[in-house]
């Protein structure tokens, strides 16, 4: 019934539909832990550097599993590697919810290895199975479902913690990762949502773009500063709100989900906005909004809630700026897997390096002033490296 359903529907809008699902189940499980950490660390006994690795765990897989997520895509076909992600979140979901320390670990590594997957494969299928004046509405719907994701999470995890215990909390997400395995084999099929296929099917190479591995090591520059600034900003902004403004643990936490909702402008704003401004335009304001986050906080930090809203879009906007120019410089799936590893792997290691070294710099000065000026140092760069890298994409295939 639900085939025959799903058969009357344009496939293009199936797709979306899934890829919406899937990107949901990519970065709530790792924003779980935040809201239950005290629950787990009284349970479980662990110690504070431990449940801060947690967090940590998942962004070091982004980073030093991406050239392997790569190879697995191109190998097994990216149908097969979206069901590996899914159905790896999954496992992972379950097994750090079931026991001790040790599977509590063990889960949240087989979660990052499979959103790792997921993080290579999905926007190689944006680029394989749209067209290009639709690839960029699709990588929107995809960068603004990961940030719905989140939002979600952190919002219902800690009130079904309290009533019913951490464990089903974390367990809860499974739910999404069911739905979303469920929906993505119904669109592409039992065969390849299961079984292995190797990647560029009758995929057609591009002539080659002058000058493409310096704008892609432009384009990883700018994505690096982009999660620096990012998961610094998530680490510490709650801090930052109650030491300089004096705002409660929960009041500064209500605070800073305006910069993670206001995402979902920038992943569906940026596509929108495309279609009336050059791809070098929008991605310099996104430069500008970026710039206001740590520039406004050092010059008027009572205007917190503007800086976050800027931030906000400019962090939902950039990873989809970035994303649309690496699908549009690619000149073939294989190029496409490669090139998002090394933007990846490389970004995402500065992504885990960030909110440990903003923490070291504000306890050694005493004061967040050094800690904003390394994040504005780090969104100038941002902004130079991806204005400077898009200008020189392709339009279009």
């Amino acid at each position: 019934m639900s085939a025959r359903v799903l058969a009357g529907v344009p496939k293009s809008y199936v797709l979306l539909a899934c890829i919406g699902l899937v990107a949901l189940n990519l970065r709530g499980p790792i924003v779980a832990i935040a809201p239950v950490v005290d629950q787990m660390q009284a349970d479980l006994g662990f110690p504070p550097a431990l449940l801060g690795l947690l967090t940590s765990i998942p962004v070091l897989c982004f980073s030093l599993a991406a050239p392997l997520a790569s190879l697995a895509t191109r190998r097994l076909g990216a149908e097969f590697a979206v069901t590996l992600t899914i159905l790896g979140v999954l496992a992972g979901v379950v097994v750090r919810s079931a026991g001790g320390p040790l599977l509590v670990v063990a889960g949240t590594v087989l979660i990052g290895l499979a959103i790792t997957v997921g993080n290579i494969a999905v926007p190689l299928i944006i680029r394989r199975d749209f067209a290009p004046a639709r690839q960029g509405t699709a990588m929107g719907i995809y960068t603004a479902a990961l940030n719905i994701g989140s939002f979600l999470t952190s919002v219902v995890t800690a009130p079904l913690a309290g009533l019913a215990g951490w464990r089903v909390a974390l367990a809860a997400i499974a739910v999404v990762a069911v739905v979303a395995v469920a929906f993505w084999t119904l669109a592409v099929g039992p065969r390849n949502a299961f079984l292995v296929s190797a990647e560029d099917r009758g995929d057609t190479t591009l002539p080659p773009v002058r000058g493409s591995g310096w704008i892609t090591a432009g384009l990883t520059a700018g994505f690096a500063m982009q999660a620096f600034s990012y998961y610094g900003v998530t680490a510490w902004l709650p801090s930052y709100l109650h030491d300089e403004l004096g705002m409660t643990v929960a009041e500064a936490g209500a605070g800073s989900s305006i910069f993670q909702i206001l995402a979902i402008v920038g992943g569906l704003g940026v596509p929108f906005a495309a279609r009336f401004m050059s791809t070098t335009a929008v991605a310099a304001t996104l430069g500008v909004l970026w710039t206001a986050v740590p520039a406004g906080l050092l010059l008027a930090p009572e205007l917190w809630w503007l800086w976050s809203i800027s931030g906000g879009i400019a962090q939902g906007g950039g990873i989809t700026v970035i994303f649309i120019a690496i699908i549009r410089l690619a000149r073939d799936q294989a190029s496409a897997g490669r090139m998002s590893a090394i933007v990846q792997g490389l970004g995402y290691c500065f992504a885990a390096v960030a909110p440990p070294l903003l923490g070291y710099i504000h306890d050694v000065s005493g004061s967040w002033t050094p800690a904003l000026l390394v994040l504005l140092a780090s969104v100038l760069i941002f902004f130079a490296s991806t204005t400077g890298s898009v200008h020189r994409v392709p339009k279009n295939h």
